[in-house]
């Protein structure tokens, strides 16, 4: 727990952050060395706007809230920020005339509401019971969740090739060694770096993911190392990075073959010296972090075609984990068809079962999608399908039953070798898309730049060009 269970006493995380909004100077800096002096680590805002761009920007424990601001009110503030996060405590500081407000405040999803001037013994022991809370509701959850999944292997399955793969997992996760996991897109590349987390001395440190193909190489190192106020156009605050958020816990670091060539020497630095530096920073930040990388591509052609660096690669492939496609897993696909049947049926209130010749179907068919493939096409069969019976009949347009590569249509007499060869090029364009998810990660495997990919997929109509 992060604040034990001693009210009275000033022993406190100093990991947890608050957010103390109040437009009165006086009032804020006065709480910002009250609270500091009980070992918070505290932040200030003037008004709810700003506050609402801090709490989008930064992860705090708690927000500390004045009611009545200009611009906007305490609980317009606290509405937008418990969009951004529901889990986020908001206790609210108000006047004795304002308790009528207050109490709509409670309604409107506030933890508490203090009124003013504050007894400081109450505002600990308020301060103490919403961290305890927050911290129960998140324990909850995580149980929750685990607790539906009921371990890796009822996600992953029971074949022979998982069971070794779990086996695997129990034997290196209380180890600190990084870890690269590799295989298609969909086999539950993410799922195993969760369960190495869950497994792990780590276990009740932060998990935090970085997906490197989704972010433009500027975005990725400020999202990984963070800024400094002023460090580019835009940075108008300090942000602290995926790392200092993974502190004492893992990053998982998605896709890892996308990243771009520069940022992989930064990497190789903070995989090195367990140090970082903010984008505009000027003095390194010890972190305290577990590595976990995953990717779907070949990574030792890569780094022969000079695409990733040797030096990076040897040292994220000190552990490997290979996990095996589903087509490579029948006894895996009968078990989790059953098992996304039985939690969709329950998500959606439905008793759907599936037809012996459907399930026929699910076991021909390859599956190149894998498991998030699977996963995807039983939720739309739970949603679409009305009877209680899924059919053979059902599966039309869903997929090929025997796992055909889409193909372009003979062409008609007269059709130009230009004209076939577009219906070939749009065709493995779009697989591509399908498998990749982003023009960048396309041009990477197919070895062109992405601004040639973006321009050939507008003219074969795969992307709406404008």
């Amino acid at each position: 727990m992060p604040i034990l269970q001693n009210f009275g006493r000033n022993i406190v995380d100093a990991k947890l952050r608050l957010l103390v909004v109040d437009d009165d100077a006086g009032h804020r800096n006065t709480l910002r060395t009250l609270l500091g002096s009980w070992g918070y680590a505290i932040h200030v805002s003037e008004n709810g706007r700003s506050a609402v761009d801090l709490v989008r920007a930064q992860a705090f424990s708690l927000v500390l809230m004045d009611l009545r601001m200009p611009d906007l009110s305490g609980i317009e503030a606290m509405k937008e920020i418990l969009e951004c996060n529901p889990s986020l405590p908001v206790i609210i500081m108000t006047a004795y005339s304002d308790v009528e407000t207050a109490v709509a405040a409670l309604k409107a999803g506030a933890y508490d509401y203090l009124t003013k001037p504050l007894d400081f013994d109450d505002l600990k022991l308020t301060l103490g019971r919403a961290l305890d809370h927050a911290e129960l509701k998140r324990e909850n959850s995580a149980l929750k969740k685990s607790l539906t999944t009921q371990g890796a292997g009822d996600i992953l399955g029971r074949s022979e090739k998982t069971r070794r793969l779990l086996e695997m997992v129990d034997a290196i996760a209380p180890a600190e060694a990084t870890v690269l996991l590799t295989g298609e897109s969909g086999t539950g590349k993410e799922l195993v770096a969760r369960l190495l987390h869950r497994k792990s001395p780590r276990a009740s440190g932060p998990f935090v993911t970085v997906n490197c193909a989704a972010l433009s190489e500027t975005l990725l190192e400020s999202e990984l190392y963070g800024h400094e106020k002023g460090a580019f156009t835009g940075a108008d605050k300090r942000r602290e990075g995926r790392f200092r958020a993974a502190d004492t816990g893992t990053i998982f670091l998605d896709e890892i073959g996308e990243m771009p060539t520069s940022m992989q020497a930064k990497l190789l630095r903070a995989i090195q010296e367990r140090e970082i530096q903010r984008v505009g920073g000027d003095r390194p930040i010890t972190v305290d972090v577990r590595i976990i990388a995953a990717t779907n591509r070949d990574l030792p052609s890569m780094v022969r075609q000079g695409a990733f660096r040797k030096d990076l690669y040897y040292r994220i492939n000190v552990v490997p984990i290979f996990i095996p496609p589903l087509r490579e897993r029948k006894e895996d696909i009968v078990f989790l068809t059953q098992a996304f049947l039985d939690m969709f049926n329950k998500r959606h209130a439905t008793d759907k079962k599936l037809h012996p010749q459907a399930r026929r179907v699910f076991l021909e068919y390859p599956w190149p999608g894998n498991v998030r493939e699977l996963e995807n096409i039983i939720e739309r069969l739970v949603v679409t399908v009305p009877g209680a019976v899924i059919h053979e009949s059902d599966l039309s347009g869903l997929f090929s039953p025997a796992g055909e590569e889409e193909q372009p249509s003979l062409p008609a007499q007269g059709k130009t070798l230009k004209e076939i060869m577009d219906a070939h090029e749009r065709m493995v364009l779009r697989r591509c898309l399908r498998e990749y998810g982003t023009t960048r990660a396309v041009a990477a495997a197919l070895g062109i730049n992405q601004s040639s990919v973006v321009r050939k997929m507008q003219r074969l109509k795969v992307l709406e060009s404008g």
